[in-house]
C-alpha cells in the first residue's frame, strides 16, 4: 500500500505535466482550422466530438444528477458558458488575429485572475506579496503584448498591439473565472459527472450562439473551404477534440488526484512550453528579444503568485 502511494506521488506530477502539455498542442490544430471554419463553428464541432468521447462517463453517472443542488448548477452553467464555450471562442479568435506565441504566453495571467476571483467569491485569503507579484505579471504581460514599445506613442497598431491580444485577455478573464466556478462545481458533484456536464452545457451554449447568429445550417457548419479539404478538416477536428481535448482532461485530473496542488501548479506550465514550441517552431510566430524576457518574467511572477498563495491556503 505504501509503495503504491509513493509510486503515485512520483508519477502523479508527470501526469499533470503530460495532460497540460497535450492541452498546449491545441494551437497545432486550431490555427489551420481557422482557415476552414469560423471560430464559433470550430468550438461547436469540438464540443460535439468531446461529448461523444465522454458519453460513457456521463451515462454511468446519470443517477448522480438529481443530487446536484441549485448552487452547484449555477457554477456549472457559468463554467460551461464562460470557460468551455465563450472563452474557447475568444482563444480561437486570438490565434487567428494575433501572434499565436504571444497569445499562449499572455494566457498565463489566468492564475492571477482566478486567485483574485476566489478571494471575492469564496473569501480566500490573499498572501501579503500577492499584489506585488500580480502587478509584475500584469506589467510583464503588457511588454509581451507590444512588439515595438518605442512606437506605442505613435499608435497601438504600429507598436504591434493587435485584436488577437485583446481576444487573448478576454479569454484569460473567462477562463480564469471559469476555474473558480469549476471549484464551486467540484464541491457539489463528482469529477467525472462535472467534466461531462460541463461539455453538455458548453455544447448547448454553442448551439444557441450559432442559432442566434444564423449559423446553424450546413453552409456555415461545413463551409466551402471545409468541403474542399474534407479529410484535413475531419482529421484536425478529431485531433483537437481528442489529443488536445478529452484525453488530456482525463490524464490531467488523474495526475491531480495523486499530486499536491503546490506541486501541480508548476507542472501545469508544461502547457505554455508545449504551445510556444509549436507556435514558434512550426508556425514561425517568433518573439522580439524584449518579449522573450517579459515572457520569462511573466511566467516567474505567476509561479511566485502560486507559491505565496499555497502558503496561506489551508491544506
Amino acid at each position: 500500500m505504501d509503495n503504491r502511494r509513493v509510486s503515485g506521488v512520483i508519477y502523479g506530477p508527470w501526469l499533470v505535466g503530460l495532460g497540460a502539455a497535450l492541452w498546449g498542442t491545441e494551437s497545432a490544430w486550431r490555427i489551420p482550422l481557422n482557415d476552414l471554419f469560423a471560430a464559433d463553428v470550430i468550438v461547436f464541432w469540438e464540443h460535439v466530438l468531446i461529448l461523444i468521447m465522454f458519453l460513457p462517463l456521463l451515462i454511468s453517472r446519470l443517477g448522480e444528477i438529481r443530487k446536484i443542488d441549485v448552487r452547484t448548477w449555477g457554477y456549472l452553467l457559468f463554467s460551461g458558458f464562460a470557460g468551455s464555450a465563450v472563452g474557447t471562442i475568444f482563444f480561437t479568435l486570438a490565434l487567428k488575429h494575433g501572434n499565436p506565441t504571444v497569445v499562449n504566453v499572455i494566457l498565463n495571467i489566468q492564475p492571477v485572475i482566478s486567485t483574485m476571483a476566489a478571494f471575492l467569491i469564496f473569501g480566500d485569503r490573499l498572501a501579503t506579496r500577492f499584489f506585488l507579484y500580480a502587478s509584475i505579471a500584469i506589467l510583464a504581460g503588457v511588454f509581451v503584448s507590444v512588439a515595438h514599445p518605442a512606437l506605442i506613442g505613435a499608435s497601438f497598431e504600429r507598436a504591434g498591439l493587435s485584436r488577437g491580444t485583446g481576444f487573448a485577455l478576454i479569454c484569460a478573464l473567462f477562463w480564469g473565472l471559469s476555474t473558480v466556478a469549476g471549484r464551486g462545481v467540484m464541491l457539489g458533484a463528482s469529477l467525472r459527472l462535472a467534466s461531462s456536464l460541463r461539455i453538455v452545457v458548453g455544447l448547448t451554449c454553442m448551439t444557441l450562439i450559432l442559432l442566434a447568429y444564423g449559423k446553424l445550417h450546413v453552409a456555415a457548419l461545413w463551409p466551402i473551404a471545409a468541403q474542399a479539404h474534407a479529410a484535413k478538416a475531419i482529421v484536425l477536428l478529431v485531433l483537437l477534440a481528442s489529443v488536445s481535448g478529452g484525453i488530456p482532461l482525463l490524464i490531467y485530473f488523474e495526475g491531480l488526484r495523486l499530486t499536491r496542488a503546490s506541486t501541480a501548479g508548476y507542472f501545469e506550465m508544461m502547457q505554455t512550453l508545449a504551445a510556444v514550441c509549436i507556435t514558434w517552431g512550426f508556425f514561425r510566430a517568433s518573439l522580439q528579444p524584449h518579449q522573450v524576457v517579459a515572457a520569462l518574467i511573466l511566467i516567474a511572477a505567476v509561479a511566485l503568485v502560486h507559491h505565496v498563495q499555497q502558503q496561506v491556503e489551508p491544506g
